[in-house]
């Protein structure tokens, strides 16, 4: 059992600040990086486990020669930042929870659909997460531009069979998809069209549900065809010069399954990359439709905040919703004590 009580969790604004206090003292470093890490729990642990999601490869192919690789990415922050560009082995990077409550997070970065972010908000929000019983899967995912045969679901056959991976290891447990920015797109339309049959079945675990029983997306990237769209994600997904038709499939409030799980929203009002509307749209869609959602919005963090140097501002306050809004679902086999 987590020591930390929920009642003391909720109120808190710093989660594990103690752990990161004892491994920085002797360190100088900024004030603005101190705040950083004040949310970034055991920045250098890796992954317990790197799970391939496809064994015996992808299952569509690629026209083009591809090199996955990553790029480092600076920041004001001097955290570990990489992206994976040009993947061709999509991957699940295991974080295990020392005391685990029996339900599982699949992390689904952002990158809009150039490449993902895979420690930013991959790795930082699995350590996190485990300091409270959950086992985090961290998906590196396909990319729908780079000539794969299967085009704009190429991402949604990684996400569909790592849903699958993660609920045949998981058991009964419960499975939450959180995605961020394009990740929160591609999170959402696992969470719509986790029915659709995108590649054909290889093994047993292609026999199971992809169905997450929640989702919660983090500034996410929902409308196509729109003044209001992520231009880059939408290009990259579908192309310069999109069919109207394929505009509207994959556009998310478009026709938003009814047997979709419950959805949790976070966005700030002024994001510029993509913008608030596009929760806003989304929670609207899914209350017409009958899909439980709520939505968060805060006045301010821009996009991309993740976990860093949020300590102050009101939108640090996201994971402690999200945590509060999973253990407040019914039959949650998570912890009582957070």
């Amino acid at each position: 059992m987590v020591t930390l009580s929920r009642r003391n969790f909720l109120a808190s604004g710093v989660i594990g600040g103690a752990a990161i206090a004892a491994c920085s003292a002797t360190t100088e470093l900024s004030h603005t990086r101190r705040a950083a890490l004040s949310m970034i729990i055991d920045v250098h642990r890796q992954p317990d486990e790197v799970i391939r999601i496809w064994v015996n490869g992808p299952p569509s192919a690629t026209t083009e020669t591809l090199r996955q690789h990553y790029v480092e990415r600076a920041n004001k922050f001097g955290l570990p930042d990489r992206a994976i560009h040009e993947v061709t082995d999509p991957t699940l990077s295991v974080f295990r929870a020392r005391k685990p409550n029996g339900d599982a997070i699949l992390i689904v970065p952002g990158g809009g659909y150039n490449h993902v972010v895979i420690e930013k908000e991959g790795f930082e929000s699995a350590r996190y997460f485990n300091k409270f019983g959950y086992d985090v899967y961290v998906m590196n995912y396909r990319l729908p531009h780079q000539g794969w045969v299967s085009g704009a679901d190429t991402p949604l056959q990684d996400a569909q069979r790592a849903s699958r991976i993660v609920r045949k290891r998981n058991g009964a447990g419960k499975l939450i998809v959180l995605g961020f920015s394009a990740g929160g797109h591609l999170a959402g339309s696992l969470a719509q069209r986790f029915d659709s049959a995108i590649y054909p079945a290889g093994d047993s675990i292609d026999g199971l549900s992809c169905r997450p029983d929640l989702v919660a997306l983090v500034y996410p990237v929902t409308l196509m065809g729109s003044p209001l769209t992520h231009q880059g994600s939408q290009e990259r997904l579908l192309g310069k010069t999109a069919a109207t038709a394929d505009l509207i499939k994959y556009d998310l409030t478009k026709a938003p399954n009814p047997k979709g799980p419950k959805t949790f929203l976070v966005h700030a009002l002024d994001d510029e990359a993509v913008p608030y509307e596009n929760s806003l749209q989304l929670a609207l869609a899914y209350r017409a439709t009958g899909v439980p959602s709520v939505l968060h919005s805060f006045e301010t963090g821009g996009h991309g905040f993740g976990l860093r140097g949020i300590e102050t501002r009101p939108v640090a306050a996201w994971p402690r919703l999200l945590m509060a809004w999973i253990e407040a679902q019914p039959n949650n086999s998570g912890p009582d004590t957070l």
